[in-house]
């Protein structure tokens, strides 16, 4: 799981990261064999992310939000500042006075925002983490000039050009689906339908968290949250692919992101959490 790591602080100094938001090269779409236009990219930027003590996040709401609902923050499950979950562990409306550095496009802290509580939180099927924050979505907008990205209610595609955008390191991943893994294993951890990248999303410890935005709309699609560090199998920062037929795969170096667009359905009016929501699948206590 993609927490801040000694190694990972050291490599980046080395390499000089961090003054400004590095970028990988720019992903361009292949055209199909029907010759059918291929989606118009955009550049994302780390404007609407945030920067965790521990991990990435982003600013995020869904297609149902107004601009005068809480906003709310997205990142993962395992970076919570108490720890991991237990698997079959679900936290709902928890108060929490957590704090989250507000990023530009150009990756400059512009605000500090502040929590009201935990909305949700589990590392079981998925590994996310909902905080609901003390700021509207207007507030944020009219005082900073930062829009929440949007979160899409419906399944990413295979091959979908994306950007992981990490407020920790305010760094930049370019890269595509790769596919979808059945079950995704580490340590005593299983996540369902987890998102594979190609091998050039190389993310490394503190990008847990971020946003993995899909370039040709600009909406969250996922959560990243690992990858295999060592080669090792279903162990702690070693996950493993198991498929429907229970053979297990190892790919060592690939990361791997949770899909988000189960979550829109748990939100009713005022972006308040209801488990018992029509059509809501996340997983509950």
């Amino acid at each position: 799981m993609r927490k801040p790591l000694v190694a990972a602080f050291i490599a980046l100094a080395i390499a000089g990261a961090g003054a400004a938001p590095a970028v990988a090269a720019p992903v361009s779409a292949s055209t199909t064999e029907t010759k059918a236009a291929a989606p118009t990219l955009q550049a994302v930027s780390l404007a609407g992310t945030v920067a965790l003590s521990n991990c990435s996040g982003s600013v995020v709401r869904f297609p149902n939000s107004l601009d005068t609902d809480p906003a709310l923050v997205l990142s993962n499950g395992h970076c919570l500042t108490s720890g991991f979950l237990d698997p079959g562990e679900v936290l709902t409306n928890q108060t929490s006075t957590r704090t989250f550095g507000l990023l530009n496009s150009a990756g400059t802290r512009v605000a500090t925002l502040r929590a009201s509580k935990l909305a949700y939180a589990t590392m079981t099927d998925t590994d996310v983490s909902i905080y609901q924050l003390t700021s509207t979505y207007a507030t944020i907008k009219n005082s900073y000039g930062i829009t929440a990205l949007t979160v899409q209610d419906t399944h990413p595609t295979a091959g979908t050009a994306i950007t992981v955008a990490s407020g920790y390191w305010k760094r930049l991943y370019n890269c595509n689906i790769d596919a979808f893994v059945y079950r995704l294993k580490e340590g005593d951890w299983t996540w369902k339908d987890s998102v594979r990248y190609t091998s050039a999303c190389n993310t490394i410890g503190g990008t847990s968290g971020s946003p993995v935005i899909d370039q040709s709309t600009g909406k969250v699609v996922a959560v990243n949250n690992t990858g295999n560090e060592d080669g090792a199998s279903c162990t702690v920062n070693n996950p493993c692919e198991v498929d429907t037929s229970g053979n297990v795969t190892v790919r060592q170096g690939i990361n791997y992101a949770q899909e988000t667009y189960l979550i829109p359905a748990c939100f009713t009016t005022g972006n308040q959490l209801s488990l018992s929501a029509s059509g809501c699948a996340l997983p509950k206590p």
